[in-house]
């Protein structure tokens, strides 16, 4: 993102000669015209020595900032050295104002955009002694996108917006890898408060790629980036269905399970009923925010929680969003982050009051949760990082969501509020994610599934004959045909097909029909085609046999196909056993004639696969 919009800053070419050119070069300033009148009022009265510098826009001007950088361009290490500019014999000799000394941000854009026609191309940039402001570096990026070196020493920036400048909403200086701030109050007044860590925080945050902040090194996670193949082959699919290590049980290490399982349940009975009691178990200094994920999980998706649990619909994320500390969503605001980070046990129970109301089946299934568990130091002692995974019931909705949440607990000091109270742990910090149902399989002990078995439908009937829940299928294990008629579905009807199709074997036409004959009710949809199935591949065979009659006594008998006939109306109703809607047989009076015979029989589902094998076979015969 640019400046290139506001009212005051723009950047043209007007001609060949001069490729450069500000804006509103002919305007006179009051600034300009109060200078003039008083340069011009002086000299009638006696001539004066005293050089006035005046910010004329001009294209000389434009060369004299040309000559500037160039003799402080060095080529051979891709440094530009604009340090101190005010102290410079040309900028004196020709009375201009720099940035920072009553120049404004276009005589900074216009040496930005005259050190982007350098070549090579600028590496290494030196501002320092400048006396400059955010608003001074807003093209920066702009100009110099990949610049890797930039000195920002002894300037003028006070606060993190002004930074924002620099950084701008959408990336720029992504590879700047090192960046000098002394000397700015910034960072002088946060390192007085003793806010290092956040200044480096906040800095870093806004310049990822940096390695080097004031000639410290900044400790980096590192992670290997897949290079783009220069191959034109395809890359082959992965076959694995599974991770090569199974989910193991819950992880609890350094420390009683005994102190843990207490902790949680008696932790979440307050959430659930006595919230105003929680302020008694953070600390005054501990941390607590929350965030939400309102998109609905794949797993979810597939299986259509959202329609097929009753209370689903009801669920509303406004009552949340307007406390969730998002990280992603809240990039820009500096202001709304420190907002929505709540500090002390007060602020934090008033937080969580004004959230809705919550129950926890903690003494439920333990399957629903999981619960991970280790030490770490906190503060030159040692604590413990919990982490839970489970869901709860939003009141008075009755509707279910999923959630993580990650505490760091240490031991409660005697005589503190939550050892008074009977907490034997004290929270220091606290981070709570609130998503859309899905349930507990992601952490059940076992196989990772991480896709579809291609074998899954040749199991799925012996797995339903043994009273086992169908596993869901995914549209990319279809056939194409079948997927192109799946993608053309919209939800919430997408879901609830690839249902009926993972559980009864129809193909996605007849899930379709099957769902519009049942209201659009998986379960009555289900019902219905288990109570038909039983007499399903009976009344095919007697319908081809009625077929295939009523065919015969209307042949040559002079035909020579008749077998082969015989053998693919009875292939071919075998074969529409996993493709026939819920729908009984036709009665055979409606055939009075080959004719009708033709129409009536291709009309119904269970005639039309053997009826097209019929009529393709009189087709081809003289």
């Amino acid at each position: 993102t640019t400046l290139l919009s506001h009212p005051q800053l723009s950047i043209r070419s007007t001609n060949t000669s001069d490729p450069l050119a500000i804006r509103g070069a002919a305007r006179n300033t009051v600034i300009g015209r109060m200078r003039r009148n008083a340069v011009s009022s002086s000299s009638q009265a006696s001539p004066s020595n005293i050089p006035v510098r005046m910010s004329t826009r001009t294209a000389k001007t434009v060369e004299t900032w040309r000559e500037v950088v160039k003799k402080r361009w060095n080529p051979e290490l891709g440094l530009l050295d604009l340090s101190n500019l005010i102290e410079d014999p040309i900028i004196k000799k020709n009375n201009l104002l720099p940035p920072g000394h009553g120049g404004t941000a276009r005589e900074a854009a216009v040496m930005f955009k005259i050190a982007s026609q350098l070549k090579p191309e600028v590496q290494s940039l030196d501002l320092s002694k400048n006396n400059l402001i955010g608003s001074h570096l807003s093209l920066l990026g702009h100009y110099l996108p990949r610049l890797a070196n930039l000195s920002l020493k002894d300037n003028s920036i006070r606060n993190y917006r002004e930074l924002d400048s620099l950084s701008g909403k959408k990336e720029k200086l992504i590879n700047l890898r090192e960046l000098i701030m002394a000397g700015n109050p910034l960072r002088e007044e946060e390192i007085q408060k003793g806010l290092g860590d956040k200044f480096k925080q906040e800095v870093t945050r806004r310049f990822a790629s940096l390695s080097v902040l004031d000639g410290e090194t900044i400790t980096q996670i590192a992670f290997d980036v897949p290079q783009a193949s220069s191959s034109s082959a395809s890359a082959e699919k992965p076959s694995a269905t599974t991770f090569p290590l199974e989910m193991g049980p819950s992880f609890i290490v350094g420390v009683d399970g005994g102190l843990l399982s207490g902790f949680l349940a008696r932790f979440f009975s307050v959430l659930d009923n006595q919230r105003s009691a929680l302020r008694e178990v953070y600390d005054p200094a501990a941390t607590f925010s929350y965030s939400c994920n309102t998109s609905i999980p794949d797993r979810a998706r597939i299986q259509a929680f959202h329609h097929r649990l009753p209370n689903q619909k009801k669920l509303e994320w406004s009552p949340w969003l307007s406390g969730s500390r998002n990280l992603v969503r809240l990039a820009n605001s500096i202001e709304k982050q420190e907002q929505r980070l709540f500090v002390g046990g007060e602020a934090i129970a008033k937080c969580v009051e004004g959230l809705p109301k919550t129950r926890h089946d903690i003494s439920g299934p333990p399957e629903k949760f999981c619960v991970d568990c280790f030490p770490v130091v906190h503060a030159g002692m040692m604590g413990l990082l919990v982490t839970i995974h489970g869901e709860f019931i939003e009141l008075p909705m009755e509707g279910v969501r999923s959630f993580d949440r990650t505490f760091i607990l240490i031991p409660a000091p005697d005589g503190s509020n939550a050892k008074l109270n009977g907490w034997d742990v004290l929270i220091i910090s606290d981070q709570w994610t609130v998503r859309g149902y899905s349930e507990p399989e992601a952490w059940k002990p076992g196989p990772m599934i991480v896709q579809p078995d291609p074998t899954s439908s040749r199991s799925m009937t012996q797995s339903q004959q043994q009273g086992q829940p169908p596993q869901p299928i995914q549209g990319s294990t279809l056939p194409p045909d079948q997927q192109a008629a799946l993608t053309a579905i919209p939800e919430p009807q997408h879901s609830m097909v690839v249902q009926i199709c993972a559980r009864t074997g129809l193909n996605i036409k007849y899930a379709v029909e099957c769902l519009t004959g049942n209201g659009w009710d998986v379960e009555k949809a289900v019902a219905n085609f288990n109570e038909v199935k039983v007499g399903l591949v009976p009344n095919i065979l007697i319908s081809c046999i009625l077929c295939l009659s009523h065919f015969l006594s209307r042949l040559d008998t002079h035909n020579y196909f008749i077998l082969s006939d015989i053998s693919l109306l009875f292939g071919a109703a075998i074969a529409a056993q996993s493709s026939l809607p819920l729908v009984s047989p036709h009665p055979m009076s409606e055939c009075s004639s080959l004719s009708r015979l033709t129409s009536v029989y291709c009309r119904s589902p269970f005639c039309r696969p053997a009826w097209r094998l019929v009529k393709k076979s009189l087709a081809a015969r003289p």
